[in-house]
C-alpha cells in the first residue's frame, strides 16, 4: 500500500462519522420531505403521488405569495440595518479600544446571547408594548404612544438587536487582522480617510461582512419565534405560514413544500453570496 493510499483512507476514515451523520439527519430526511411534497391530502389523509399541485397553490395563493415576500422584505430589512450598526462598532472596538479592553467590549457586546432567545423577545415586548416602557417615557415628556407592538417595527427591532451581536463578532475578526500598514500605504499615496475606508479596509474586510450578513439572512428567514411573539401574528411570514399548515390544517404535504421553498431561497441566497463566502471554490 503507497503513503498516498495509507492517507487517502485515512482521510476518508475520519470524514466517515461526519458523512453518516449528515446523510442519516439531513440527507435523508430532506429527501423525504420532497417526496411528501409531491403528496396529495385526500380526507385529512396524505396520500402518496407525484403532484405538484402543492407547489402550485404556493405560487398562486396570494396569502402564501405574501408570506414568502413578507419574510424576504423583513429579513433584507434586518440585514441591512444590523451591518450599518455592526460594522461601526466592530471599528470601534478593533481600533479605538485600547486591546487589553477589547475582550471585555466583546463581552459586552455578547451579553443578550446569554440570555433565552425566546426571553429577549418577549423583553422587547415589554418595552415596545402599548403599556411599554418606550411609551411610558414618551408620555412623560408629553409625546403620544406609539403602536409598536404587533408590527413589522417590533419584529425588526428584535432581529437587529439579536443580529447586530453577531455580525458585530464576525466583522471584527477581520478587522482585528488587517494590518495598519495597508492604512498607512494608503495615506502616503495621497488617500484621505474615506478612500482608505472605501479603496482598502471595506474591500479586505468584505467577506466577513459578507458571512455575517449571509448568517443573518439564513437565521432571520427561517425564524419562528420573533415574528410570532413581536409582530402578534398580523403580517404573516413563511415559517408562520408552515407552523399554521402543521398545527391547524395538518396538511403535511403543503408544509413541506413551503419548507422546500424556504430552503430554495436560502440556497440562492448562499449562490449570490458564494463568491464573497470563498466557498464557490471548494
Amino acid at each position: 500500500m503507497t503513503l498516498q493510499t495509507r492517507d487517502r483512507r485515512l482521510g476518508w476514515g475520519l470524514v466517515a462519522p461526519a458523512l453518516v451523520w449528515t446523510a442519516l439527519f439531513f440527507v435523508l430526511p430532506f429527501l423525504g420531505m420532497v417526496a411528501l411534497s409531491f403528496a396529495r391530502m385526500e380526507e385529512r389523509a396524505v396520500v402518496p403521488a407525484f403532484d405538484p399541485g402543492n407547489y402550485t397553490r404556493i405560487l398562486t395563493d396570494p396569502v402564501m405569495l405574501q408570506a414568502l415576500l413578507n419574510s424576504l422584505q423583513i429579513t433584507l430589512i434586518v440585514t441591512v440595518i444590523s451591518v450599518l450598526l455592526a460594522y461601526p462598532l466592530a471599528a470601534i472596538i478593533a481600533f479605538r479600544i485600547p486591546r487589553q479592553w477589547q475582550r471585555l467590549a466583546l463581552l459586552l457586546a455578547v451579553l443578550p446571547f446569554w440570555t433565552s432567545y425566546v426571553v429577549r423577545s418577549y423583553s422587547w415586548l415589554l418595552v415596545l408594548g402599548q403599556n411599554g416602557v418606550l411609551n411610558k417615557t414618551l408620555g412623560l415628556v408629553g409625546l403620544g404612544p406609539l403602536e409598536i407592538a404587533a408590527s413589522r417595527a417590533a419584529t425588526v427591532t428584535g432581529f437587529v438587536h439579536f443580529f447586530v451581536m453577531l455580525l458585530t463578532l464576525t466583522i471584527y475578526a477581520n478587522l482585528i487582522q488587517l494590518s495598519p500598514n495597508y492604512a498607512r500605504a494608503a495615506a502616503d499615496l495621497g488617500a484621505n480617510r474615506w478612500q482608505v475606508f472605501a479603496h482598502v479596509i471595506l474591500p479586505l474586510t468584505l467577506p466577513g461582512v459578507v458571512t455575517g450578513a449571509f448568517l443573518t439572512f439564513v437565521l432571520g428567514i427561517g425564524d419562528y419565534i420573533t415574528p410570532q411573539i413581536l409582530g402578534g401574528g398580523n403580517e404573516l411570514t413563511l415559517p408562520q405560514l408552515i407552523m399554521l399548515q402543521l398545527g391547524r390544517s395538518g396538511n403535511f404535504p403543503l408544509a413541506s413544500a413551503l419548507s422546500v421553498v424556504l430552503m430554495a431561497v436560502v440556497t440562492l441566497a448562499y449562490f449570490a453570496c458564494a463568491k464573497w463566502l470563498r466557498l464557490d471554490r471548494v
